[in-house]
């Protein structure tokens, strides 16, 4: 009975960790769409910096309160991730400033191939052919409701394989600092947040001037802009520990895979909120179809042998000169 109420503890945690970050996920979409929509704040890049600031914010008032213990994350390893970061949102930006909307939705579906190799290259992990055919029917499913219009160009190219494979690594990245120097969700936010909001608020201005030929301080500032501003900031509060728990609790292309029903939930509210331009057969045929390969992703890894780390036999001592442990370290899933 009582590895059963664990396993239904565990389910429940995980069902409400999904819920968390695709409602945060989907509600600042939402907001960021009417503020950039309707009040011309088109500074994303800063926006970004300004909800790293809240989160940065809030991990402080938490370690006053005694929520966030202390703990120790090299900086080369803060530097390497916020790197990473940071090009995943430049690269994301730019990729769609100079991309059409529909090669720029094929450059996100392409994080889930990527991340798979990550997984495949740096952790040993194998798919069963069941996790492979529900990954292809999730691609499917999203790009027959988001990719229309196709055209490619060289330094568009570039732009959306930089923000690909910085991206899927900084999302590897998370798992592999969390389960390797035994951090909380909380307490990686606190080491990265910080550095992150430095960053991007100080190169944030000169890139959004770049992309968008406007500058930030001379924005025309309203009551209403400041609150979306600030609503935008405290629901990316929520979607950067969400993140941060998915996928520490599972894995990046699991995050990717059940990512795409934020995806889904946004055209849906879109055509709520802005419009039914737009709805038609092929997009509610490919909703579907995403919704069924979700389905079958989450039945088929979740089977003994759907998505395993291969383990090879080697001795103890060759395991710890490699950084794992004598009873597997890593090597759990």
């Amino acid at each position: 009975m009582a590895p059963a109420s664990k396993a239904d503890r565990k389910a429940a945690l995980d069902v409400a960790a999904w819920m968390f970050n695709v409602s945060t996920s989907v509600g600042i979409i939402m907001v960021n769409k009417g503020l950039m929509a309707r009040y011309g704040f088109t500074f994303a890049t800063t926006l970004t910096g300004l909800h790293f600031g809240m989160t940065t914010l809030m991990t402080i008032i938490l370690r006053f309160m005694g929520y966030i213990q202390p703990s120790h994350l090299p900086f080369s390893e803060l530097a390497k991730f916020v790197i990473c970061a940071n090009f995943s949102i430049v690269g994301m930006n730019v990729s769609l400033m100079w991309n059409s909307v529909g090669f720029y939705q094929i450059a996100k579906l392409s994080m889930i191939p990527v991340s798979c190799f990550f997984e495949v290259l740096f952790d040993k992990i194998r798919y069963s052919r069941d996790t492979k055919l529900s990954i292809i029917v999730v691609l499917a499913g999203v790009a027959i409701c988001t990719v229309t219009d196709v055209s490619v160009n060289t330094k568009g190219f570039v732009a959306a394989a930089i923000a690909v494979w910085s991206t899927s690594m900084q999302q590897y990245y998370v798992h592999y600092l969390q389960k390797k120097y035994a951090l909380g969700s909380f307490d990686l936010l606190g080491h990265t947040a910080p550095l992150q909001a430095a960053t991007l608020l100080i190169l944030g201005p000169f890139l959004d001037y770049w992309l968008a030929e406007k500058r930030v301080d001379l924005y025309d500032y309203s009551i209403t802009s400041v609150l979306f501003i600030t609503l935008s900031c405290v629901i990316a509060v929520g979607t950067n520990l969400s993140q941060f728990i998915c996928i520490g609790r599972f894995t990046a292309v699991s995050f990717q895979v059940l990512g795409h029903m934020k995806t889904i939930f946004v055209l849906v509210l879109g055509f709520i909120f802005f419009g039914k331009e737009g709805l038609n057969l092929q997009v509610v045929l490919g909703m579907f179809l995403a919704v069924i390969g979700m389905v079958w992703y989450g039945n088929a890894s979740s089977k003994p042998g759907g998505k395993e780390r291969r383990m090879y036999p080697i001795s103890s001592e060759r395991n710890l000169k490699l950084g794992g442990s004598e009873d597997g370290g890593l090597d759990k899933v």
